[in-house]
């Protein structure tokens, strides 16, 4: 009895290790591919598969607005062309929190968004977060910090009926496109970021527009920490 009970756990350790090393494989072999591909993330296959609406109309990082950029990288991940994939004091402190039993406050770079969107799930869980830092990790080690972003900002959902990407955000909210956003749009629309189905930045709320004034006295004060997704590593603020 205890030799069966034992062989059904190496069993199902043999298949949560097969498992594993599947979905690391997936993103070892694609994200080369990415240098040169523009990839589609889960969501919008989802969307796709599932016979909801999805729009996105790819655009590459020096067609769009450099207020954009700057405000997504100070917004989202202050740290982005410094690190390695993953704010290591970030992810410290978010694992204290968690050993301590409070809340989660994120710590997600851009780079581990972009490892989840296109190689994993949405949803809060202690998995996926583990497999988003060493996904992040490697992003990075091959993918240049301009293409990382450049894929971000493609893939992000920035609306409520299946807009992905800046471009079809921008003519959602505002009706221009992504390289003529001026503060206030460019702003507004990074406000909208963290939840897209409730955040509308062509009819943005008080708080979104006081949001949208922090981001943006935030980009003044630092927004050389931005540069290394400018044109030739230099932004135009």
């Amino acid at each position: 009895m205890a030799r069966r009970k034992l062989t059904g756990i190496w069993a199902l350790l043999r298949n949560l290790g097969m498992a594993l090393a599947l979905v690391m494989a997936v993103p070892a072999v694609l994200t080369p591919l990415y240098l040169v591909v523009n990839p589609v993330s889960v969501p919008m296959l989802s969307r796709l598969l599932t016979g909801w609406p999805m729009e996105r109309q790819w655009r590459s990082i020096d067609d769009i607005s450099d207020r954009l950029k700057a405000a997504v990288v100070l917004s989202e991940d202050g740290q982005f062309c410094r690190h390695w994939g993953v704010d290591v004091a970030a992810l410290r402190d978010e694992v204290a929190r968690f050993m301590a039993g409070e809340d989660a406050r994120g710590a997600s770079t851009i780079t581990m968004q972009v490892a989840r969107n296109l190689f994993l799930w949405n949803g809060q869980s202690v998995l996926r977060k583990a497999l988003e830092v060493p996904l992040a990790v490697y992003i990075d080690l091959v993918l240049p910090k301009k293409r990382i972003m450049e894929i971000y900002l493609n893939i992000a959902e920035w609306g409520p009926e299946g807009q992905f990407g800046i471009a079809a955000g921008a003519e959602r909210a505002f009706g221009i496109e992504p390289q003529d956003l001026d503060w206030r749009t460019a702003t507004l629309l990074v406000t909208a970021l963290p939840n897209p189905m409730l955040r509308q930045p062509g009819r943005p709320s008080a708080g979104m527009v006081r949001i949208a004034g922090i981001i943006a006295r935030r980009v003044q004060d630092y927004g050389e920490r931005a540069n290394c997704v400018g044109r030739n590593g230099q932004l135009a603020l």
